[in-house]
Parts: structure tokens; C-alpha cells; sequence
């Protein structure tokens, strides 16, 4: 959870914890969203673990709920055997037995969601984001698998179908959680790619890569100024309008894992404001392929989350966008 030298995690959740009601975290080598923990190119930190289950007993001392991940979008010739199931219980019940276990596993893989179901009953079973459920008949399929669901990010900004979604989880005993600061773009086309490499991350650092292709959609398409616009299409939600969710979401999940500065994302949520460049709430964040300019967070329209909760998401055929672009972009070298 942190080097040497940077200030451990749980200090940070301290500082915030009438703020924060769950903390979520990946399990050494597992294949997640994000990269490992330990190892790179065989050389393993093995102090890793002992720094992790040091910051979970102090997280779980504060009374915040542990949300391990399980979420990487491939397993490989594993994906449904019984070496997953030994590896799932075995983690688990060294979690139980070392920091007094977890309270939730998010999962991507519906075969972890019934591993876990048949071993730990007690454990809340959360649909990743990464699955991308967002209807009704998506979470019907899975209901006897699945608690808990994160919202398909694509519908963030659709309050009226998050209120369905809402509904249908009330009448069904589920829970819902929305990512609030994913940079991720939308309806982005190099997910299930990206996704991939993500989960196989180990095995293709081992090997001899192109060194002329860039696999990112984002870095790709942000590299020419006329498609800067399309971040402002993305999913991510200001923390000035985050209460517009009170109600609809039991919880706001904020993505910090390879932030570099997670403490500021947390502050700005918690106080539902921030003053500063709007890409630094986000991961990814894209303040480099900006640079020098900065968006402006504070700049915003008084319009803005209105509007883009209630436009028709045919972004290709509207330039609210690129106007709002031109008012928020800052040239922090004051040039034009």
C-alpha cells in the first residue's frame, strides 16, 4: 500500500474516516484491475505483505469495512478451476486469520462470485465495474451471485437511470456503487483490450514488446488538441456535485490505487470541493498529455452538471463540450 518513505495509507483513511465507510484493496501477485503489488521482471518485494497486513488491521481498528479485489477481466486456463477456488479460499482465510478477514470481494469473474458464495456466505459478493452492468436485466442474470453492483460508468451521468437501477436493487434487497473519478473514456472501444493486458501485465513484461505501437486509447486520441473535448464526455463527477447521487447510491466509490496523491482526491470528496486541475481527481489521470494547460475545476459552467445529465449523450452532433472546454482550460505558462 505504500514505499519506503511514503506515509502509510491508513493515515490518511484516519484523517477522513468519518468519510469513508469501505477501503478496497488487491492481494500480492493476483491478477486486478490495476498492476501487481510484489513482483516485477522476478524480483519480489517480500516486505510487501507483512506493510499490507500491517495497513489492514490498522484500517480495520477504525471500523471501515475491508473490499478485497478480485477483479482482473482474465484468468487465463484457470479461469474456472479448482486451483482459483484453493487460491480464493486460501487468501480469504488468511485474511481471517491475520487481520480478521474482509467484508467484501469485488470480482469481475462469476466464478470467484460463486467460489465465495459457497465458501464465505457472510462475504458481500460486489459486481467490478469492470463488468460493466448497467440495466436491470444485467444484474437480474446475476442476482444469485452478486450483493452489490457498480453502476456501468457509461450511465453516471444519467440520474434517471440510475433511479431505475435503484428501484429494481431496493425491491431485490441489492446494493449500488458508482466509480466517481474514473478517467477512463466512455464507451471507450480499448477496454476489453486494455483489460487484458492489465490481467496478463506479469507475463507480457517478460517478453520483447513493440516499441511503435501505443496499446491506450486515451494517450492515443489525447495526443492531437482537437480531441481534448472528449474528456469533458467522460464519466467522472466533480465533487461539488456528488449530492446530487445522495439517495441513489450507497456508496461513492473513489479510485486511488495508483494515484500518486491519494490524499487529495479523498480531501476534495470529502469536502465536496476543490480548487485545483480537475484531471488530478482522476485515474487515469491525464494532466501530462496536457500540460502546460490545466482544467480549471472551479471554472466550470453553472450549468454544467445540469446540462450533462440531461443532454442526449450524442456527443458527435453537440459542441457543449468544446465551448465548456474553451472556459475551463488554463495555460498555467500564460501563453494562449
Amino acid at each position: 500500500m505504500y514505499e519506503d518513505g511514503e506515509e502509510p495509507f491508513s493515515n490518511t483513511v484516519s484523517a477522513y474516516r468519518e468519510h469513508i465507510s469501505e477501503v478496497f484493496f488487491a492481494w500480492q501477485d493476483i491478477p486486478t484491475g490495476r498492476s501487481t503489488i510484489a513482483t516485477r521482471h522476478g524480483y519480489t518485494d517480500w516486505t510487501a505483505q507483512a506493510r499490507l497486513e500491517e495497513e489492514l488491521r490498522a484500517i480495520k481498528a477504525m471500523d471501515i469495512k475491508l473490499d478485497l479485489l478480485f477483479n482482473g477481466n482474465c484468468y487465463g486456463e484457470y479461469a474456472m478451476s479448482q486451483k482459483l477456488e484453493n487460491t480464493v479460499i486460501s487468501i480469504l482465510s488468511h485474511l481471517q486469520e491475520t487481520v480478521g478477514g474482509v467484508e467484501i470481494i469485488t470480482t469481475a469473474s462469476p466464478a470467484i462470485a460463486h467460489i465465495v458464495k459457497k465458501h464465505f456466505p457472510a462475504v458481500e459478493v460486489r459486481a467490478s465495474v469492470n463488468m460493466r452492468v448497467g440495466s436491470v436485466k444485467g444484474m437480474e442474470y446475476l442476482a444469485d451471485l452478486f450483493d452489490s453492483f457498480h453502476v456501468r460508468r457509461e450511465y453516471n451521468r444519467d440520474l434517471g437511470h440510475i433511479e431505475m437501477l435503484r428501484e429494481w436493487a431496493d425491491k431485490n434487497g441489492k446494493r449500488l456503487i458508482l466509480l466517481a473519478n474514473s478517467g477512463c473514456f466512455s464507451h471507450c472501444s480499448g477496454q476489453t483490450f486494455h483489460d487484458n493486458l492489465v490481467a496478463h501485465e506479469a507475463e507480457i513484461c517478460e517478453v520483447q514488446n513493440m516499441t511503435d505501437f501505443t496499446p491506450y486509447v486515451c494517450w492515443r486520441t489525447l495526443k492531437k488538441r482537437e480531441n481534448w473535448h472528449m474528456l469533458l464526455e467522460n464519466t467522472w463527477i466533480r465533487p461539488e456535485d456528488i449530492h446530487h447521487y445522495d439517495g441513489l447510491i450507497d456508496t461513492m466509490k473513489l479510485a486511488t490505487r495508483m494515484h500518486e496523491r491519494p490524499g487529495l482526491v479523498i480531501d476534495a470528496y470529502a469536502r465536496r470541493s476543490f480548487y485545483g486541475n480537475t484531471l488530478d481527481l482522476c485515474e487515469p489521470g491525464f494532466g501530462i498529455a496536457l500540460a502546460p494547460y490545466i482544467i480549471n475545476n472551479q471554472a466550470f459552467p453553472a450549468d454544467w452538471f445540469a446540462h450533462v445529465t440531461s443532454c442526449n449523450k450524442q456527443c458527435h452532433t453537440c459542441g457543449y463540450c468544446k465551448e465548456v472546454l474553451e472556459k475551463v482550460l488554463f495555460n498555467t505558462e500564460g501563453g494562449v
